[in-house]
């Protein structure tokens, strides 16, 4: 999980939010903020992101192979929130760490006990490290864990490692808190729900266990139960302190033990997948049927802020529009629009449909069925991989022409990447005022994304700038990385299946 963003918190069926009602006027949001920890050496991004693509490339394929399988129960409908109504959370980067990583602060538990986790679009699992009253059940045999994508660097050895041992000033204990409520293990929540629990099941009322498995063979393992979360509403009331409310009934995993060092740098994991059980899923359903991410610079401050918001968000989708029976299906002024693809075989990650790519206004010669999802290719939008990975084939034209257009440039070579150039003049030492080429992708309903040059165009090392693309197989999944998708504010409408993005600093 080392230079990734994870993002996981749960609702059950049931869960609903307790908080006084907000005053005349008034338009109440809590707001999580985000923070991006500092940036990984490039090669170790680079094979992060390789081995999470890989990942989601045979996640899909296998996502095939399953359908018209049992499929999982319908959720039950939870309490609306007011139309206006949203909670968001101060989102930031956290390039000062060395990790790549977006954060976000986050209050579970009665008391509520403030953890740091990671923000990730393709985790379906809230979990946070954790040290039981009781001694935890043995650790699992590897075969059944469940495998997620996220690479991270190789631990020394095998042992596995305590969670209360690693930061035991950010440590959950569950016996602590008034509001904790494990989920056995014979539950249908258990067996049919979670997709990462284990079969084993000792009695009837013991925890339910799971195991995350990852490429490199770091692990998570605990129990899963539910517990309450505490927001903070944004809507004041006149001469009032900020208002708090309870998110009741969020899916929480209690990491008891881990192996590797992919967990080192958070608290845990808050899941913005798209699944039954993850929170962006469960707490959208609840304010607005959405939820909006702005991802500030990766190398912005570390006071740069912005934040994760759910319920509507006025910046990328019409007001006017919430209130009709076409909510929130229309974009607002300088905002774009696309289809979000919910597709059964990418879940929990987000497709997007992709007609093309191009450089300088010149579209592309690229294969249409690199885009397909049913023909094995597709593309996801991905908070959790840094670099944008694109398929060979898409790849290869894409760096093609923006090299042609850099021609001019010394090359130098630089792992990871195929196409870096010296930018410093030999005369003055500073950078070369060269024009970057500019680079759009251009998706269904006629939204284009045109990232800032320097997304794409990156700074690799002092006067050195590279061509941050990676390649990835084919057939494969296409996967737009949160350096592409930086400085912009992107709103993923869950309940219309629409996509909106729009140019913006984040910061605020």
């Amino acid at each position: 999980m080392a230079g990734r963003r994870l993002v996981t918190l749960t609702l059950l069926a049931a869960a609903f939010l307790a908080a006084a009602p907000g005053g005349a006027g008034s338009k109440p949001s809590a707001k999580f903020e985000l923070i991006h920890r500092g940036q990984a050496p490039w090669d170790e991004v680079a094979r992060m992101d390789q081995e999470r693509t890989a990942f989601i490339s045979s996640h899909a394929r296998r996502r095939a192979t399953e359908a018209g399988r049992a499929k999982p129960k319908p959720k039950a409908k939870a309490k609306a929130a007011p139309a206006d109504e949203a909670f968001a959370m101060p989102l930031s980067s956290g390039a000062y760490t060395g990790t790549g990583q977006y954060f976000v602060r986050f209050r579970v538990g009665t008391p509520a006990r403030p953890f740091l986790l990671v923000a990730d679009t393709g985790s379906d699992l809230t979990w946070v490290k954790c040290r039981r009253h009781a001694a935890p059940a043995p650790a699992p045999a590897p075969a059944p864990g469940y495998n997620y994508g996220y690479g991270a660097p190789a631990s020394n050895d095998s042992s596995s490692v305590s969670a209360a041992a690693s930061s035991p000033a950010r440590v959950f204990r569950p016996d602590r808190s008034r509001t904790w409520a494990p989920i056995p293990c014979s539950s249908d929540t258990c067996t049919a729900s979670l997709p990462f629990s284990l079969a084993a099941c000792p009695t009837p009322g013991s925890p339910c266990a799971y195991e995350y498995r990852y490429k490199d063979g770091s692990a998570a393992r605990g129990t899963v139960g539910t517990d309450s979360a505490t927001i903070a509403l944004s809507g004041r009331r006149a001469g009032k302190k900020q208002r708090r409310a309870k998110l009741r009934g969020v899916v929480l995993g209690c990491t008891t033990s881990y192996t590797g060092e992919s967990f080192l740098a958070s608290d845990g994991v808050l899941s913005l997948g798209y699944s039954n059980v993850s929170f962006a899923s469960r707490a959208a359903a609840r304010f607005g049927g959405r939820f909006s991410y702005c991802l500030v610079d990766h190398l912005a401050p570390r006071n740069a802020t912005s934040y994760l918001t759910f319920g509507p968000n006025p910046a990328v989708s019409s007001a006017s529009a919430s209130r009709t029976a076409c909510a929130g299906s229309a974009a607002a002024p300088g905002a774009r629009q696309t289809p979000l693809l919910l597709d059964h075989r990418m879940r929990p990650f987000y497709a997007v449909a992709v007609n093309g790519v191009s450089v300088d206004g010149e579209l592309l010669r690229i294969p249409r069925l690199v885009w397909d999802v049913q023909k094995g290719g597709g593309a996801i939008l991905d908070s959790g991989t840094s670099l944008t990975v694109l398929v060979s084939p898409a790849y290869r034209a894409v760096v093609a022409a923006l090299g042609k257009k850099l021609v001019g440039l010394p090359r130098v070579a630089m792992d990871p990447f195929d196409y870096c150039y010296n930018w410093t003049s030999p005369l003055t030492g500073e950078d070369l005022a060269v024009a970057v080429p500019a680079l759009a992708v251009h998706f269904a309903g006629s939204a284009r994304l045109q990232p800032p040059p320097k997304s794409y165009v990156i700074d690799a090392a002092p006067g050195v700038k590279c061509i941050g693309l990676q390649e990835g197989d084919w057939p494969g999944v296409s996967v737009i990385g949160n350096i592409l998708q930086q400085e912009h504010l992107w709103e993923f409408d869950l309940k219309n299946r629409r996509l909106r993005f729009k140019r913006s600093r984040c910061m605020q």
